[in-house]
């Protein structure tokens, strides 16, 4: 897929960087006291960190729950005491605005130590509309998030800090309590624009595993953002952090849970929703269920799930989170404590 001077900026030079497996904390599926208690038994079974979807509403109404991320994560950091905990991802444009996400990583900073991560995105209707922060088109979310960006790291770095920008207004603005190391800021991007937004200004990029796999274009114009900031110049080694869905069991169960995640294969047609319920209706009328199970990992043979992971290193990723939607995410967490992890790490 990539030539080996392309793949400079994609990931570092062997051996500076270590490959990590993170698990992916699902708010719209789970409670969050169910998500805590995930978080604990995967850095028991030797996960690297934990990736927290941050929504105010499901994508679906039939998932049921919609937890606040950075509560969940809070709690998560006082029952662990090394997974990595970050967001995948929040909102920092329209109902977040920047010096509240500034304030609240930098605490979680505080509390944990070189431990947090914020991921950062254009957002969903779903999530900013009914909680009253508005909505709008790509282009204006695209130019929000790249001041937002820029204000979080000014709040980080400066004293105090005044700004008036297009989006954005802060006057005398100062983050009393500060992590010693930054929190490293990662952009998720599916698409051209977004994906050179992240290799531009970007500590890395978040993607899915079929972006990373299958569109070379999305994958360019990240390295051709990563290039104008002069990132290998410079040695800087922006990460790029794939989420994977996966499924251990077999084919008959994995379509039993696929119902709650039927969006996925036209998320393109209900971002702009604003009603978890229209999105559910738009989903069973859109796509089916094979789809769904399709576009996960479905295997019991743990040599799959490891090949799986060694393909998206391969292809550059440096961080792969893993995504299940079934019932049982002790079984998903077991099985990849006793069977992948070892085998990936002994690679």
């Amino acid at each position: 897929m990539f030539q080996s001077d392309e793949r400079t900026i994609l990931m570092s030079r062997p051996g500076d960087m270590q490959r990590k497996i993170g698990y992916f904390l699902a708010h719209e599926q789970f409670s969050p006291t169910s998500l805590v208690e995930s978080a604990v038994a995967a850095e028991r079974a030797g996960f690297d960190s934990v990736w927290a979807s941050d929504h105010f509403h499901p994508w679906q109404e039939n998932q049921g729950h919609a937890g606040n991320a950075w509560l969940t994560l809070a709690a998560i950091g006082q029952r662990t005491s090394k997974v990595m905990l970050g967001t995948a991802v929040t909102c920092p444009i329209y109902r977040n605005r920047p010096a509240l996400v500034a304030q609240a990583f930098a605490t979680l900073g505080v509390l944990y130590p070189n431990r947090v991560f914020l991921g950062v995105g254009t957002g969903e209707a779903v999530n900013e509309m009914p909680a009253g922060g508005g909505w709008g088109p790509y282009r204006e979310r695209i130019a929000r998030l790249r001041e937002a960006v820029t204000l979080i790291r000014r709040l980080w770095d400066e004293d105090r800090v005044s700004h008036q920008g297009e989006a954005y207004s802060v006057v005398n603005a100062k983050i009393y309590d500060k992590p010693k190391t930054r929190v490293p800021i990662y952009i998720a991007a599916s698409g051209p624009r977004s994906a050179s937004l992240a290799g531009e200004i970007g500590d890395g990029w978040m993607t899915g595993s079929g972006t990373l796999l299958e569109r070379a274009d999305v994958v360019e114009a990240f390295r051709r953002g990563a290039s104008a900031r002069g990132a290998a110049a410079r040695g800087d080694k922006p990460e790029v952090l794939v989420e994977q869905y996966v499924f251990v069991g077999d084919e008959d169960e994995a379509y039993e849970a696929a119902p709650l995640w039927q969006f996925g294969p036209v998320e393109h047609l209900v971002r702009d929703m604003d009603d978890p319920r229209e999105i559910q209706a738009t989903a069973e009328a859109a796509s089916n269920l094979g789809d769904v199970v399709r576009s996960w990992l479905v295997s019991r043979d743990h040599n799959d799930h490891v090949n799986q992971l060694r393909r998206l290193f391969e292809a550059g990723a440096t961080h792969v989170a893993i995504h299940s939607a079934q019932a049982d995410q002790g079984r998903l967490i077991e099985f990849y404590g006793r069977e992948v992890l070892p085998a990936v790490r002994a690679q």
